[in-house]
């Protein structure tokens, strides 16, 4: 289907699409092929080619299948390419060729096309697209499919030229066609607002957790603030952590961190380990003696400096 992107003639120095198309005269069967963008330019090109003097206003096209008047650019730019067209000028009438036979169309059908150029015939012009290429189907506009679907089944047949069940079932496919473009429709906008709520979601939790690492800043100061000021002072977070997993704790932990473990309550640390009292009492005992043999080792080594100084 050939797309536009309005109605309007276009502006100067403005490129749109060109539309094959093919003109006769009436009761000609000559025809010529022009390209043109809208209906304006289409009949300054027939009145050229055709030798139509301009003064025979108006000039009017017509589709040389049926006679229907093309009056309006969106009904032409939704016209396929090749379309036949008759040029009409003043008060001339279309006339039908068929096996060399003439069928006229009074004034007043003129009248009642023109009146039925809007919805009325864009539907059969959406039909004979899909007459001969079914699978533009995935080119139709939800607009139009909804418009196929809305025409009687029994004009839908006749303009088609398929039986009734036929029809019946492509109308159904059409119906099937849309409902999905709508789910479609419908999911995208779901997939959006789920995206947007875990975006703000992510910006919730992102705020949450710095709170809480400035709360946790915080209380680690306050425990700081407790245990230099307390004569008993509680073991920070990782000298419990030491003591909960490693095999031999009081080896890892510093000489303070040992008097510390040493001198704290067993019953206060064996809650805070969640330990039973006696490995808690164990522990401190392991700890109180590791402190005293890093205590003794600078005495030690005092007493062997004493003793080299005096025998010299």
């Amino acid at each position: 289907m050939e797309v536009a992107s309005g109605p309007a003639a276009p502006e100067p120095g403005e490129i749109r699409a060109l539309k094959q198309c093919l003109l006769r005269r009436n009761k000609s069967r000559e025809q010529h092929g022009v390209a043109a963008s809208c209906l304006k330019e289409l009949r300054n090109k027939a009145c050229d080619i055709l030798a139509i003097d301009k003064s025979l206003a108006p000039i009017t096209l017509v589709l040389a299948e049926d006679g229907t008047i093309v009056d309006d650019d969106d009904y032409f730019l939704c016209l396929p390419a090749n379309t036949k067209f008759v040029v009409l000028a003043g008060n001339e009438k279309w006339t039908h060729n068929s096996d060399g036979g003439t069928a006229w169309i009074t004034q007043e059908s003129f009248d009642r096309d023109e009146t039925d150029s809007g919805a009325g015939l864009k539907w059969k012009n959406v039909a004979r697209q899909l007459k001969e290429d079914l699978s533009s189907i995935i080119l139709l506009s939800e607009e139009e499919l909804q418009m196929l679907i809305d025409v009687p089944c029994s004009e839908l047949a006749e303009e088609l030229g398929q039986s009734h069940v036929a029809v019946q079932g492509l109308q159904n496919t059409l119906q099937q066609v849309l409902d999905q473009r709508e789910e479609a429709r419908q999911s995208r906008q779901l997939l959006e607002l789920y995206l947007r709520a875990l975006e703000k979601e992510g910006g919730i939790l992102s705020k949450q957790q710095e709170s809480r690492a400035d709360l946790g800043d915080e209380r680690d100061a306050v425990d700081t603030g407790i245990r230099e000021s307390s004569s008993e002072v509680t073991p920070a977070s990782q000298i419990l952590l030491a003591l909960k997993e490693k095999p031999a704790p009081e080896l890892s932990l510093s000489s303070q961190d040992l008097e510390l473990v040493a001198k704290e309550d067993p019953k206060a640390l064996a809650v805070a380990l969640n330990w039973d009292i006696k490995k808690t009492e164990a522990v401190q005992q392991a700890c109180n003696q590791e402190l005293s043999l890093r205590l003794q080792q600078p005495r030690s080594m005092l007493d062997l400096s004493s003793l080299t100084s005096d025998q010299t």
